[in-house]
């Protein structure tokens, strides 16, 4: 048997005005999904528990890989380093460092979060960036790493202290950060370094050709999503398959590779819509042709869509989940003629109207190639009919045991 999880980050939404009072689930045209639920288990599951906030994709996909993050999660920058090949001591605290776009008010306090993204500045760009605050920001116990994107890390070295309070920034886009700035004693230190970052960024020669562009130039560092270094159990100990996980961030190669699981790199993937999917198929196929046996296979593009209002384009990447993953996907199992199991749900919603992530239960959908009778002729995979089953996994954590057993 076979097994694979098709994530799609953010996927779960709202019905909204723009699709016709649809959610993008229910307008998206997606023949294979839409027939498999046909002959699948569809239901909702509570991926992260209404204590954890706030409700990100660390815990969602923790939960969804079948880890309680209640007893694993110790903050969302140390899944990121662990990708990254930072090497974290007991005593160091991992920082998510975006890279953003604020507005051009003189006082720091008074500007608004433009773009969390800075328009999704490129990994080369922005890998010149970081160095160049490190060259300038660094000290003995601070530490720049360059990621992704906008996606970097800031080490805190040999930090007993704690106390550090963030938010998100993808949270507040579109409004002033006055309130929404660190907090805590730490905390405060860091900000000062925030505002010090603006004052570096704000002239450098890649920002000045990204305005020429008509591109928003990265601004400032943005800091949140702290923790300490993580200990989880194996995938394979505790479920006794091989298993691999391939995605674009480094927060879920994170999670694969705590996991004890195989990361696979796919060239031109970049977290956002415009990414290798027919790659990530591919390196599934070819984990699976080498005697691999799960594969963990996570897209982002939908959550990023919903962060950034792009309706759709959200639409437009579920159906890419669809035509140029699944559909390759299900070609290579029904030739290999070895019987096999799809689980397909979001990690939790973004929706669209709010642009942020939700506490909500997610749909879900089993399909088992064994099964050969219709469960139910009308079911489609969505929010909606999801909700119609009655079938709900309390804790999300849960689900992954039920869909391999």
């Amino acid at each position: 048997m076979k097994y694979l999880v098709l994530l799609g980050d953010g996927m779960a939404d709202y019905p909204i005005e723009e699709l016709g009072n649809l959610t993008p689930l229910q307008k998206a045209n997606k023949p294979n999904m839409d027939r498999m639920a046909k002959y699948s288990e569809i239901g909702l599951a509570k991926t992260v528990p209404d204590h954890l906030n706030p409700p990100g994709s660390d815990i969602a996909n923790m939960s969804v890989m079948g880890y309680d993050p209640d007893i694993y999660y110790t903050g969302r920058s140390p899944l990121e380093a662990v990708s990254m090949g930072i090497t974290l001591d007991d005593d160091d605290i991992a920082i998510r460092c975006n890279l953003v776009t604020l507005s051009d008010e003189e006082a720091y306090e008074d500007t608004t979060m433009v773009d969390y993204s800075s328009d999704e500045i490129t990994t080369a760009e922005s890998r010149e960036l970081i160095a160049f605050l490190d060259e300038h920001l660094s000290t003995e116990n601070i530490k720049f790493y360059p990621g992704i994107s906008y996606r970097h890390c800031v080490v805190l070295k040999h930090q007993k202290n704690e106390d550090m309070h963030f938010v998100p920034p993808h949270d507040i886009s579109g409004r002033k950060i006055t309130e929404y700035t660190p907090k805590g004693e730490i905390g405060l230190e860091l900000f000062n370094l925030m505002k010090r970052s603006r004052e570096l960024l704000i002239n450098h020669p890649i920002n000045q050709k990204r305005i020429e562009k008509g591109l928003h130039p990265a601004t400032s560092v943005w800091l949140w999503g702290q923790g300490r270094r993580p200990a989880f159990d194996g995938f394979e100990n505790m479920h006794h398959i091989k298993g691999a996980v391939i995605s674009a961030v480094d927060l879920v190669k994170g999670l694969g590779l705590c996991a004890k699981m195989e990361v696979p790199s796919v060239e031109g993937t970049t977290g956002n819509i415009h990414t290798n999917f027919e790659g990530k198929a591919d390196a599934a196929i070819e984990f699976y042709k080498n005697g691999g046996e799960f594969v963990y296979l996570h897209v982002e593009a939908p959550d990023e869509c919903g962060h950034r209002h792009e309706v759709l384009n959200k639409v437009k990447a579920i159906e890419y989940l669809d035509s140029r993953i699944l559909d390759k996907l299900l070609a290579y199992f029904n030739d290999s003629g070895e019987p096999y199991k799809i689980l397909v749900m979001p990690d939790h919603p973004t929706p669209l109207s709010i642009m942020t992530h939700t506490h909500e239960p997610v749909p879900y959908m089993i399909y088992d190639s064994t099964v050969n009778v219709p469960v139910d002729n009308n079911a489609t995979y969505d929010e909606k009919y999801a909700a119609s089953t009655r079938l709900y996994f309390e804790k999300g954590h849960e689900i992954i045991n039920h869909f391999l057993r």
